[in-house]
């Protein structure tokens, strides 16, 4: 933990758009941790509950709520702060709620990623930037082998689509402006579904499961058989330090897209990672209401990570059974009042440590 990553981001000034969120904030944590000089630009946290809250983050980053849709306001604020790095997370992450407000969704992550680049075009103290969006950015056939980098974008959920624009958007701006070795190193990259302590965001499973917990009900699951690419929160985020590390060393031999995901043996059904979390968490239970009529979400959905694996040195660290117990362990820290930033500092120390076990061989 004392070595990794520090030689690229110690010292470093580092912004995080959606700083607040639940991956925004455990980067930040991750971050502060190695010595790097945070800062976070985004919408205040939406509940008491949030890992950004929690943490009390606030006081350990420097914070400006913000609205990544006001160019003005976050051009005013990337210039003020100066940072080399920039993590874009900014976003509205949700698919039932891109389907219930798809105007917000459009504005916040296309207009959010044009806002983002626009940024890093024209403060040049920037050098390395990446935007975060998902899985989700692939034209879903749900094919039984993973998508690769460079399948056709796509979406028929609002959210999805945006993010396939976002991809686009990102893909543009990468050939337009920042082909010149004099401008600042882009890249995109698309993760799974990431689970961890601190997410409270409506209409995922994991946070739905642990609210029916508390609430004395059983779960309600709407498609217990469909398959997604499950991963603790930070096998991405030692993805993105990786590549961020690559592209400030490397430039743009990095440029472009990137998939985090989890190995293929690590792909499991809904129910099975409700069951895996009841074995690990000893509570709770869920149920399956008849068939009704649901908003669109894909079948099956698989990332090909053999890309980073290969040309990044970058793997997944957690199995299933690893993967679910860091998720449920980091709610049980939530539940029992813990020094909960430590908590998350002591699971980022063990991850690293259980990466060191395993030979991976990240920046040092």
């Amino acid at each position: 933990m004392e070595n990794l990553f520090q030689g690229i981001f110690k010292g470093r000034r580092i912004l995080i758009t959606g700083d607040t969120g639940f991956k925004g904030s455990w980067l930040s944590t991750w971050l502060h941790e190695i010595g790097a000089n945070v800062f976070g630009y985004a919408l205040p946290p939406k509940t008491s509950k949030d890992n950004f809250v929690v943490t009390n983050l606030a006081n350990k980053i420097t914070h400006q709520d913000g609205d990544i849709v006001q160019y003005e306001q976050f051009l005013s604020f990337v210039g003020s702060v100066k940072p080399e790095i920039i993590f874009h997370l900014a976003a509205q992450p949700l698919v039932l709620r891109s389907y219930q407000d798809p105007r917000e969704t459009y504005q916040t992550n296309l207009m959010g990623t044009v806002n983002f680049l626009e940024a890093v075009r024209n403060i040049s103290s920037v050098k390395v930037a990446l935007n975060i969006t998902s899985d989700k950015c692939y034209e879903n056939q749900n094919w039984v082998w993973g998508y690769r980098e460079n399948d056709p974008m796509g979406g028929k959920d609002p959210y999805s689509s945006s993010k396939g624009c976002s991809e686009l958007i990102t893909s543009s701006y990468i050939h337009s402006f920042f082909q010149n070795e004099n401008s600042a190193s882009i890249a995109s990259v698309r993760a799974g579904n990431v689970i961890g302590g601190g997410d409270w965001a409506q209409d995922r499973i994991v946070p739905d499961f642990f609210r029916a917990y508390l609430d004395k009900e059983p779960l309600v699951i709407r498609n217990p058989d469909y398959t997604r690419p499950w991963q603790h929160i930070l096998e991405p985020l030692s993805g993105y330090l990786q590549l961020a590390s690559a592209l400030w060393q490397d430039g743009k031999k990095y440029s472009g897209g990137w998939n985090f995901g989890p190995l293929d043996s690590n792909h499991y059904s809904v129910r099975e990672l409700i069951e895996q979390s009841i074995s690990s968490f000893g509570h709770g239970n869920y149920t399956v209401p008849d068939s009704t009529k649901k908003p669109y979400e894909a079948h099956l959905l698989k990332l090909d990570i053999s890309k980073a694996m290969k040309e990044l040195g970058w793997r997944p660290v957690l199995d299933f059974s690893k993967t679910v117990s860091f998720t449920v362990n980091g709610y049980q820290a939530d539940f029992e009042n813990a020094d909960i930033y430590n908590q998350r500092v002591l699971q980022i120390k063990e991850y690293v440590e259980i990466a060191s076990k395993q030979n991976i061989k990240w920046t040092k």
